[in-house]
């Protein structure tokens, strides 16, 4: 269950995605991206601690890429690429924003999402001390164990989507939206 607060952010999530894909070293669009956004999901952190969700946005009216984020209470020791940038939260105070692939908590959830047929975590938001129902403006599915090998596996998250991406043997996270009805791969593990 993941809770959604009236807050204030700054900046916008939009605006720390645009700064930073400009320095991502697998985005390849313009060099200063215009994003909009087109759905979200999140995930829930079994400890409760980290924010986990992603963002579904178009660049510049061209390509759909796919953008994991963690947001944590307090900086924590990743490379120093996949700091995305703070924002501050009008209810929660600072966060830290980190690319969700580099984070172990994005990580664990995604996996265990894909490996127990699960979905996107249910949304709440708050209000007047309330926690009222919302829905998610994206819904995924994992495919459940499928093949993986002894040997273990990788996840292998799809940033930009709908490019062609050939459907792997082993297990899948797929995704669908508003405007985008038929299930598109999101990520998948592959055997090592």
């Amino acid at each position: 269950m993941a809770i959604l607060h009236q807050a204030q952010l700054h900046p916008s999530k939009m605006e720390l995605i645009e700064q930073w894909l400009r320095a991502a070293s697998w985005y390849d669009g313009p060099a200063q991206p215009k994003v909009t956004q087109i759905a979200s999901f999140r995930f829930d952190d079994p400890a409760g601690e980290v924010g986990v969700e992603t963002h579904i946005v178009r660049v510049d009216g061209g390509p759909i890429l796919q953008v994991p984020l963690t947001y944590r209470g307090a900086p924590i020791q990743f490379g120093e690429s996949d700091l995305v940038g703070t924002m501050t939260h009008s209810v929660l105070g600072d966060r830290w924003v980190y690319d969700g692939t580099a984070d172990p908590v994005y990580t664990d959830c995604i996996t265990g999402t894909i490996l127990n047929g699960g979905s996107e975590a249910q949304l709440f938001r708050h209000a007047d001390g309330h926690n009222v129902p919302v829905e998610s403006s994206a819904h995924v599915v994992g495919s459940g164990p499928g093949s993986v090998s002894d040997q273990g596996y990788s996840l292998r998250v799809v940033r930009q989507l709908g490019a062609d991406a050939a459907a792997p043997d082993g297990p899948t996270l797929t995704g669908t939206w508003d405007g985008q009805e038929t299930p598109i791969l999101l990520a998948y593990l592959e055997s090592r």
